[in-house]
């Protein structure tokens, strides 16, 4: 990488350089597609100044209290694994996170901590160690760090002072690929969110369709998002009567109340129509045909729900009106056919008994009908001269006759 040199050898470089690596680094931020790249982009930058052949970044968790090390480049050990309890270990990197200062060690300050520990967990034993906490605004991120095994001449101490001064342009490189990342995440959750919401969902600029979900396409009978993007919202609209009424609308309800809320029937992409319940929120009370989120609300079943209802009552109070006329007839009715048997026994020849019978005749015909009366459980109706509509009784469902 970089410049040509020999491990142990110091990597000759000055001020313009060292500008252009700063440089590099901070471009790296922009053009890298995520944090692994953009540690790779900067282990390159510092190989032009720095020899980095041993090379690692580490990153504090405090919440887990662990080390990991996304990024290791070494000639003789292994990536590490994490280093858990990091708040009770002594290591070079932890003592650089802890004491948030830059800090440098030799093969002898390896050695005592080996003799300390009374075991070697520190890996291979190197000639010099130089590493700089990554801090950002009293936050410590983690550690960045080089090492050589083989001379303790590969670095000077003003080489700390320069590994000090780029970490924090590597701390502040890492924060903003972080906050790209947890952006990023947080958008894919609230897609998700939004994708699996049971109503349509729309952003609109000045009118026109910027982005839906999927129950927007569903709703509206589209095959897929696209056709929506960048369409006017004239599209979902019968007539241009109702476009302007529902831009009339929107105007001044997010003028004076921050929302508009409005039921307008809509038009699917086969031509039929559906009644819909459209909520929009605008951000920019000044502009309100700017960016502007809509939910619409299918309201078919709902009306249709609300039909079912209303026709359950209105069946009921028919029902409970026709038991009530038959117990007010059925009384009377009973006397007149008691009459007429009794009337019938003292007049059987015509032409009184001839009446009479008549007279019973149409009231067993009215028995019957008081008796359909109280057993229907579903009506419908039918016309009557005066441009009326009464119920039939003969053709509504009963439970018996």
């Amino acid at each position: 990488m970089g410049d040509t040199k020999s491990s142990g050898k110091y990597k000759r470089r000055d001020l313009a350089r060292t500008i252009d690596v700063l440089f590099e680094i901070s471009d790296a931020v922009t053009h890298t597609r995520n944090l692994p790249e953009l540690y790779k982009a900067i282990h390159q930058s510092l190989d032009k100044i720095l020899n980095v052949d041993n090379f690692f970044i580490a990153l504090l968790d405090e919440e887990r209290d662990v080390i990991t090390f996304p990024y290791h480049v070494d000639e003789r050990d292994d990536i590490p694994e994490e280093i858990l309890n990091f708040s009770k270990e002594s290591t070079f990197t932890s003592r650089i996170i802890k004491q948030k200062s830059p800090l440098i060690f030799y093969e002898k300050d390896f050695v005592e901590m080996v003799r300390k520990k009374g075991k070697n967990p520190l890996g291979t034993a190197f000639k010099i160690w130089l590493g700089a906490p990554l801090i950002i605004r009293d936050r410590v991120l983690g550690a960045i760090v080089i090492q050589d095994y083989n001379s303790a001449s590969a670095y000077r101490d003003q080489d700390l002072a320069l590994l000090n001064s780029i970490s924090q342009h590597v701390a502040l490189a890492i924060e903003r690929k972080e906050a790209e990342k947890k952006i990023k995440e947080q958008r894919g959750i609230m897609e998700k969110i939004l994708e699996s919401s049971p109503v349509g969902m729309a952003m609109v600029q000045n009118q026109t369709f910027k982005w839906v979900n999927s129950e927007m396409v569903r709703m509206f009978g589209y095959e897929t998002k696209e056709k929506f993007h960048n369409k006017s919202v004239h599209m979902i609209y019968t007539a241009a009567e109702d476009y302007d009424y529902a831009g009339q609308t929107i105007y001044d309800n997010v003028i004076t109340q921050g929302t508009a809320d409005y039921e307008i029937d809509v038009v699917k992409n086969d031509g039929t129509l559906f009644p819909a319940h459209i909520l929009l929120n605008c951000p920019d009370s000044n502009d309100p045909m700017a960016w502007t989120i809509a939910t619409v609300i299918d309201m078919s079943q709902r009306k249709a729900a609300d039909k079912e209802t209303y026709e359950r009552e209105r069946l009921q109070g028919v029902l409970e009106m026709a038991g009530a006329v038959c117990h007010e007839i059925n009384q009377p009715l009973q006397a007149i056919l008691g009459y007429s048997e009794l009337l019938l026994m003292g007049f059987p020849q015509e032409p009184m008994g001839d009446h009479l019978s008549s007279i019973k005749s149409q009231a067993t015909r009215l028995g019957k009908i008081t008796k359909r009366l109280s057993n229907i459980t579903r009506y419908k109706t039918v016309d009557y001269p005066g441009n009326t509509k009464i119920v039939d009784i003969w053709g509504a469902d009963s439970d018996s006759v």
